[in-house]
């Protein structure tokens, strides 16, 4: 009975501090409010049942932004969701009070969101994340390089978009 406790408050420990991380990851994945909180659910439920898998509790972010990217594609694989050309960021609620609403934030929100997925989402694991260029590596499947090529392209397509000069 000792492990069925150890393993839920490990698994209390993992939703009270990655909830709000799973969520905007989810979010910013389907950009769907209902839907990012269905992907939520369904990635500390798929944790849940699989909390002894995880090895070390410092991967436990990654092994959670995981599941929700597998979760978010069999999502897409069981049926196809009307999608919005236009996102509305302000939809998102700031769950932090240092959430940027400014004019500013907006438009880099709004570039980001037209940079091409391979550049965007490395570029978004590195900043919202906090991820280093091997975890991003790690997590997409490809080489340490090719993360930061991506991201490399991703900061200067971003500069060319926001009309910044390279010097």
């Amino acid at each position: 009975m000792q492990d069925s406790n150890d393993a839920r408050g490990r698994f209390n420990r993992l939703v009270s501090e990655y909830s709000q991380d799973v969520f905007r990851y989810a979010f910013w994945l389907c950009r769907d409010r209902t839907m990012a909180e269905e992907l939520s659910q369904e990635t500390f439920m798929r944790a849940w049942k699989a909390i002894d898998s995880l090895q070390d509790d410092k991967a436990a972010k990654s092994w959670l932004f995981t599941i929700v990217r597998r979760e978010n594609a069999r999502q897409y694989e069981r049926k196809r969701f009307d999608m919005v050309d236009d996102p509305d960021f302000d939809r998102v609620e700031a769950t932090r009070p240092e959430y940027d609403t400014s004019t500013e934030a907006f438009v880099l929100r709004r570039a980001l969101e037209e940079l091409p997925e391979e550049y965007r989402e490395p570029l978004v694991l590195q900043v919202i994340g906090g991820y280093s260029t091997e975890e991003i590596a790690d997590q997409l499947g490809i080489k340490s390089g090719a993360v930061m090529t991506r991201l490399f392209r991703a900061r200067k397509k971003l500069r060319e978009m926001l009309g910044e000069r390279e010097e």
